[in-house]
C-alpha cells in the first residue's frame, strides 16, 4: 500500500493522494459510500450527481457489486447528473446510459429517484425543467456530492473553456453552446457545483499530470474552467493518482 497523501492546497481545494490506479480506486469508492452515510444519517436522503468518465464507470461498477451494493440503503438515493451529451439515453455516448449500464440498473434505487438530464432536444427548455426539478426534490438543501472529473484542456462537466456557460451566475442548468465540438451539451454551472456540500474532481492517468500541474502550479488568465471549483466554505477535493499527481504533493503551498 502506497503512503497516502492528504492535503489542503488553498482555501478552495483539498488534494487527496492514495496511490496508484487501483488504491485510488478504492479510496474513491469509500469516499462515495462514507458521503452517503453521512447524508442518510443527517437528513435521510442521499443525493448525488453523477459524472462520465472511465473513473466513475469504474466507481459504479464497483458500487453494485458486494460489499457495496448492500452498504448502504440505496431506495433512499437520489441520482441526477452534472452534465450530458446531446445524444438520445440509449445513445453509447450518453453519461446517462453508462451510469445505468456500468451498475445502477442493479441497485435497488426506485425508478423515480432517477433523474435523467434531457438533452436531445429542446436543450435550453428541458435545462430550465431540470433546474425546477432539482430545486422541487431537494428543496433548500445542496447536493450531498457532486461528482465531477477534468478533461485534459481543463473543462470540468460541460464547462469548457471559452464557454457561454462560464460566466453564469445564477442558473444553475444551462444548455452550453461547445464550439470546439460543433455541438450543445447540457450542465450543471458553477453556482450550483460550488454549493455542494462534497465536491469531487476525479483525476488519474499520466495523460491529465500536464494540466493538473497547470492547474496548480502555473497562473492562467482566464483560469482553466476546472480551476474555479471550490470556495472557502465549500472546498473541492481533488483525488488524484499518483500518474496524474506527479511530485505535486512535495510542491503543497
Amino acid at each position: 500500500m502506497s503512503k497516502m497523501h492528504f492535503f489542503s492546497w488553498d482555501d478552495r481545494r483539498d488534494i487527496a493522494h492514495p496511490g496508484n490506479n487501483k488504491e485510488t480506486l478504492n479510496f474513491s469508492i469509500e469516499h462515495f459510500i462514507n458521503c452517503a452515510k453521512e447524508a442518510l444519517k443527517m437528513h435521510g436522503h442521499f443525493a448525488v450527481a453523477l459524472s462520465g468518465g472511465s473513473t466513475p464507470k469504474a466507481i459504479f461498477q464497483a458500487l453494485s457489486q458486494a460489499p457495496y451494493s448492500s452498504a448502504i440503503d440505496w431506495s433512499k438515493a437520489y441520482i441526477f447528473w452534472s452534465d450530458e451529451r446531446s445524444v438520445a439515453p440509449t445513445d453509447p455516448d450518453s453519461n446517462f446510459r453508462m451510469a445505468i449500464d456500468a451498475g445502477f440498473k442493479n441497485l435497488p434505487i426506485p425508478n423515480d429517484h432517477f433523474f435523467r438530464m434531457k438533452a436531445e432536444d429542446s436543450i435550453e427548455e428541458n435545462a430550465l425543467n431540470y433546474e425546477m426539478k432539482i430545486k422541487q426534490v431537494l428543496g433548500s438543501r445542496p447536493f450531498d456530492l457532486i461528482m465531477l472529473g477534468m478533461g485534459e484542456d481543463g473543462h470540468t462537466a460541460s464547462l469548457f473553456p471559452g464557454t457561454k456557460a462560464l460566466e453564469e451566475k445564477n442558473r444553475w442548468i444551462v444548455a452550453n453552446h461547445i464550439p470546439q465540438k460543433e455541438t450543445w451539451r447540457m450542465t450543471m454551472t458553477y453556482p450550483l457545483i460550488n454549493k455542494a456540500k462534497n465536491i469531487v474532481i476525479y483525476v488519474l492517468g499520466k495523460n491529465k499530470r500536464d494540466m493538473v500541474h497547470k492547474v496548480f502550479l502555473e497562473d492562467h488568465n482566464p483560469p482553466f474552467p476546472v480551476s474555479l471549483i471550490g470556495t472557502p466554505t465549500n472546498k473541492a477535493l481533488w483525488i488524484l493518482d499518483t500518474d496524474a499527481c506527479g511530485d505535486l504533493h512535495k510542491k503543497q503551498k
